[in-house]
């Protein structure tokens, strides 16, 4: 089991900052809300951004206990990434689904070296699936089902080899013939300096976030990036 340190700073006291726009498809705004109620479950208090502008004054961040990219596609300026990453450096947790985070910024190199992986396709979109839990010990994972079904896109990620990845899901290559057996990173954590981080890829639409399983999966994710018990 790889060992994560203590978070350097948890926030005071226990802020969480979801940053939510980009394409719309993804219901950003939707999600947001029941993002939030995660987070609030867990005794975080939140604070909601529309616009990447939050990034620009790296004052608003270094208190937080966790930052939230729920943004599809968009674009960040050299100098939001940089404090985006300083932040997560210091010690404030990174957390977040789909595309909200795994196909954010994507001409941003910077920003998938962080998440630790990067959206590439997903063939067939929506569709039944499988996401298997890997048999990694972790408190995120600890005692829910081995695996589950859920009707959403399934997807094809490059991904970091140095993540520590909780779930995968398999490509049967129906839509993608060469993609068959493919055996891909569905969520992980990692760390990025002093920060944890946490991804899912499962997410959407949001009745995903409905599946008792993960429901769970997705709240303890982001309350163990806090550095929080789940």
């Amino acid at each position: 089991m790889t060992q994560f340190p203590a978070p350097a700073r948890t926030g005071t006291p226990g802020r969480a900052l979801i940053i939510s726009g980009g394409w719309p498809g993804h219901q950003p705004q939707v999600f947001a809300r029941l993002i939030q109620a995660m987070l609030e479950s867990g005794g975080l208090q939140v604070t909601h951004a529309d616009t990447l502008d939050v990034l620009s004054d790296p004052g608003a961040l270094g208190d937080l206990a966790l930052i939230v990219p729920n943004w599809t596609m968009g674009r960040l300026s050299g100098e939001q990434s940089r404090h985006l990453r300083a932040a997560v450096q210091a010690g404030t947790g990174l957390g977040g689904f789909h595309g909200g985070m795994g196909d954010a910024f994507r001409e941003d190199t910077d920003y998938q070296f962080m998440v630790g992986g990067q959206f590439v396709a997903h063939p067939g979109n929506v569709r039944r699936y499988r996401v298997d839990l890997t048999p990694v010990a972790h408190p995120v994972t600890a005692g829910l089902d081995p695996s589950f079904e859920v009707d959403s896109e399934q997807y094809y990620m490059h991904t970091d080899p140095t993540n520590t990845v909780l779930a995968t899901t398999t490509f049967d290559g129906r839509d993608a013939p060469w993609t068959q057996g493919a055996v891909i990173p569905a969520a992980w954590v990692r760390r990025y300096g002093q920060g944890r981080v946490f991804y899912s890829s499962v997410g959407h639409h949001p009745p995903d976030f409905g599946h008792p399983t993960v429901a769970q999966l997705h709240r303890r994710g982001l309350l163990w990036a806090a550095g929080r018990p789940a």
